[in-house]
Parts: structure tokens; sequence; C-alpha cells
């Protein structure tokens, strides 16, 4: 790869395997696993596609709060709830938008715009420490500046009235309720992402590639419509870290760790099934 620069080294979508429309399978005699990204590569440093690639997260990241939270203000805003979009309309506000932002930036970034799939495709060695660290930190601000416009349009009162899209435990679940909400929420998500982008799957059937935002934007729309009436649903850190600072009330702040913990969690067990389980891979290379 020396001397020639690449929007993505080994990200959510763009493997060697990948073929265009239209070409014959590859076999599983073709197919040769990827080699695992490098855990340090100072070399991403001075590449301005590592750069341009962390700016598309963020644009993503501060995109998906500003329509998302926006969508639940709308939600909390009338007394009588059968005006609004409901919890489905909320729902598919959050994958929808995911849906959208994947299938744009996946070409440049990968299409993470969550720190937990960031987090579970580094575990699987899809991309380096220093492009994980560096993506965790443009979603997060993303999300901060995302849910900051949000309470501009909306003004302080109004956004704090109506709880800031902030994710907190709801009344009736404990805390191990809510942990244990986010931990299978993301584990489905990011179980769909290693699914949707697995590089054997691409190598055979070359539909894959273009259809991979779909399902994953479909599973957040299922996670959030099992799950937002336990923690209002995270599953992603980035969102919920951002509408905790610009929301800065103490329930937040409480359940907060909730949202952090548990999409880790979800997303560290979702990468050893696919890898272990699912793919062999270790076994593979033992072999």
């Amino acid at each position: 790869m020396e001397g020639k620069e690449e929007d993505v080294r080994l990200g959510a979508n763009k493997f060697t395997e990948r073929q265009p429309i239209g070409t014959s399978a590859q076999t599983d005699k073709d197919y040769k696993e990827p080699p695992p990204a490098p855990l340090f590569e100072p070399g991403e440093l001075s590449s301005w596609s590592f750069y341009r690639a962390g700016i598309a997260e963020f644009i993503a990241t501060f995109l998906f709060l500003y329509i998302t939270v926006l969508t639940v203000m709308g939600f909390s805003k009338p007394n009588n709830k059968c005006t609004t979009v409901g919890t489905q309309g909320i729902a598919w506000a959050f994958g929808g938008m995911i849906f959208a932002l994947v299938y744009c930036t996946a070409g440049i970034s990968g299409g993470h715009i969550n720190p937990a799939v960031t987090f579970g495709l580094f575990l699987a060695r899809k991309l380096s420490l220093t492009r994980a660290l560096f993506y965790m930190i443009m979603q997060c601000l993303g999300a901060i500046c995302g849910a900051g416009v949000v309470k501009g349009f909306e003004g302080n009162r109004a956004y704090e009235t109506l709880g800031g899209g902030a994710n907190v435990v709801a009344h009736g679940y404990t805390k191990g309720d809510g942990l244990g909400a986010e931990i299978v929420g993301t584990f489905v998500l990011v179980y769909t992402v290693f699914s949707a982008t697995d590089a054997k799957r691409n190598a055979r059937d070359s539909h894959v590639p273009i259809l991979a935002p779909l399902p994953i934007g479909f599973a957040v729309f299922l996670v959030h419509l099992a799950t937002i009436p336990i923690t209002g649903t995270g599953i992603n850190p980035a969102r919920s870290l951002g509408a905790a600072i610009i929301f800065n009330k103490d329930h937040a702040w409480d359940d907060h760790w909730i949202f952090w913990v548990g999409p880790f969690i979800g997303a560290a067990l979702a990468a050893v099934y696919h890898q272990i389980v699912i793919r062999a891979i270790p076994f593979k290379a033992r072999a």
C-alpha cells in the first residue's frame, strides 16, 4: 500500500476481496482472509484521508443528533401524544438516519457514527487504535454540537422541560435492567454491522456492500422499539454523551455510566461472537 492513499484502510466496509457488481462471485477457494490492522499506524497521521474520515464521522454524528433529538423534542412537546410521530416515529428517525448516514459515509470512514461500533471493529482488528480513538473523539464532538444546535432551536427553558433527549433509566426499572438492555441492544447492532460488512460475504455476494446500510439501520430501528421504554435507547455512547452534556442535569449524569459500559460490553461480545464462533478466525489462523 506504500505510496497509495486510501479512504479506509481496513474500515467497516472496504476489503480487498470486494468485487464490482456484475462480476462472478468468488468461491471459498479464492477467498483470503484480510490481514488484521496494525495496533498503531503512525503513517495515518500524515495522511489527509485519515483526517477526512474523522471529519466525516464528526458531520455524520452531528446530523444524527440534530435529526433524532429534534424528533424526540417534537414527541415530548404536545400534551396529546397522538398528534406526534409516536414511539415508532422516534425509532424510525434513529434507524432511518443511521441508514442514510452509513450509506453516505461508508466509503470515507466506514460509517461508524458510534463509539461502540468503532470499539467492536477495533477489537476485531479492522482498524488501528490510532484511527479508533480519533473516530471516537470526533463522534463525541459531533454529538455535542448536534445536541447544542437543537437546544439553540428549542431555547433553554423548553429544552430542559422536554428532557433534552438525554438517556435515563425509566421509572420502574433498575439500573441493572437498563445496563442489560443496553448490552443486548448494542450486541444486536454491532453483530448486524459485522454480518452486513463481512469480508467473506462481500467476496461471495457482490450485492452485500450495497445493501449493508439497510440491515444496520433496521437493527437500530428494532432495538429502539424494544428499549425506548427502558432507557430511551442509548446503544451509542456519543449520542448519550452529547445529550447529557447539553442537558446537564443531575439525574441524566446519575445513569450516564450505563450508556458507556453497556454499549462497550455489547460491542465486545458481538466482536467475540462473530470472530470466534461465526467465523472461527483464530482457529483458521492456527490451521
